[in-house]
């Protein structure tokens, strides 16, 4: 287990020539997960971090407990090899947290991003804005025979809370890697967020279990 602990964190220490920062999180650290604040000053208020806490639980890695919300333009970004992106209502990113977020997923650091309560106008601006950072490229399908859906757990489908429908979620791959995942249907596991309700919106129902997996995915690729 001790081995397998160290892989993971020689896996998610990345350095950023543009902040000229070292991530911390080293073999003996603790695995530092950020919450983005975006477009100027929108950021999530309704995403759970019990993940974080159930992959420590599985794995025995060290994990930091919360999300630390940290501004997309900020180059203490580059603390954090893993980070979310979450939100409700349209948004465009300033064209400094284009170049920025474009270089932390190409450089180390990976995104989850969802829509909150599975809100269409978040996924609209969403899709917008990585079509603008990545042009050429495009979000894929990801199939249930990726690594991601057996790394921790064995997901066998992806299913969402009041719809029933199956959910699709969607990656962007860089040098064989996803580094971007995305999912229209929401991710967030609000039954588990302090002070927080779905609003309506349909959700994936094993959400916790699916962050973990794309947690110790981005860590271990």
């Amino acid at each position: 287990m001790k081995k397998f602990r160290n892989t993971i964190f020689a896996a998610a220490v990345f350095l950023s020539a543009a902040a000229g920062a070292m991530a911390q999180n080293e073999a003996g650290g603790e695995v530092k997960c950020a919450n983005l604040i975006y477009a100027v000053d929108k950021s999530s208020v309704c995403y759970s971090d019990r993940f974080l806490q159930r992959l420590q639980l599985e794995t025995n890695i060290d994990t930091s407990s919360k999300f630390t919300k940290v501004n997309l333009e900020n180059d203490a970004l580059y603390q954090y090899p893993f980070a979310i992106m979450t939100g409700e209502g349209g948004f465009n990113l300033t064209p400094k947290e284009r170049t920025q977020l474009r270089y932390y997923v190409t450089h180390g650091g990976f995104l989850l991003a969802s829509s909150g309560c599975s809100d269409p106008k978040w996924t609209q601006s969403f899709r917008s804005e990585m079509a603008t950072i990545f042009p050429g490229q495009k979000m894929k399908p990801i199939p249930l025979t990726h690594p991601i859906f057996r790394t921790v757990y064995k997901i066998s489908n992806v299913q969402t809370t009041h719809a029933q429908h199956t959910a699709q979620l969607e990656g962007l791959t860089v040098n064989g890697k996803i580094v971007v995942l995305f999912s229209s249907d929401g991710l967030n596991d609000t039954a588990h967020a302090q002070n927080c309700c779905c609003c309506g919106g349909d959700e994936v129902g094993e959400a916790e279990r699916i962050n973990v997996n794309i947690l110790a995915y981005a860590l271990l690729h």
